[in-house]
């Protein structure tokens, strides 16, 4: 998610992000989030889908894993970033990047594992959709995992406000899976530990949903 407020009425499109992304040479930090490396690497490898892969360092930490992945982002100066990331680690041959703007399409296919990590977006993003349509994609056994924001950082608490961040128990809902057909194996708030602007350390509110689809 950009650091830069955004305000409009549609969701921020290919081009903002293309811009945003243009803005420095990598805006992520590189490392794959914790959240996916605490609740995954006790997985065993599969097929695994990456919304909203940004630079990549989620979709190659999987690969590096044994996974093979297919990784999304509207943004093409991303996904370029992406693959030379994939291509440095050797990893070329286990990830295929797909530009989608996930409020049109979506990757086709069932996956062991689909992961949406901090999928936030400004505007009129249909967030709940596109995650409905995740879960469609998991395979029987295979598992969704959805971290978010829970809020702003401490130093400042407001920002983002308008975009709304939802607890778990709200993304489960909105998710409207059927009773019986999935297992919620996480459904909680953490504290992440940030580096401010200042470079003073502070702190951030995530939350993390994940369920297994069952067989």
């Amino acid at each position: 998610m950009s650091e830069r407020h955004h305000h409009q009425d549609h969701p921020a499109g290919e081009e903002f992000w293309d811009a945003r992304y243009r803005e420095s040479n990598r805006i992520w930090s590189g490392r794959a989030n914790e959240v996916l490396v605490r609740e995954v690497s006790d997985l065993a490898p599969g097929r695994a889908l990456d919304l909203g892969c940004g630079e990549g360092a989620d979709a190659v930490w999987l690969a590096r894993r044994g996974w093979h992945v297919t990784g999304t982002d509207i943004s093409r100066v991303a996904l370029e970033r992406a693959a030379e990331h994939a291509a440095d680690a050797g990893l070329a041959d286990r990830v295929d990047w797909q530009r989608h703007d996930l409020a049109e399409s979506f990757p086709d296919g069932e996956f062991d594992l689909v992961c949406a990590c901090f999928l936030h977006s400004y505007g009129d993003f249909p967030r709940e959709r596109i995650l409905r349509t995740a879960a469609g994609a998991v395979a029987p056994g295979g598992i969704l995992l959805i971290a978010g924001h829970a809020g702003g950082p401490s130093w400042d608490p407001d920002k983002h406000a308008e975009i709304g961040f939802p607890t778990p128990e709200q993304v489960l809902a909105q998710l409207e899976l059927p009773e019986g057909g999935w297992e919620v194996l996480l459904a909680a708030e953490h504290v992440q530990a940030l580096t401010a602007p200042d470079g003073r350390p502070g702190t951030r509110p995530d939350n993390a949903l994940k369920v297994r689809r069952l067989a």
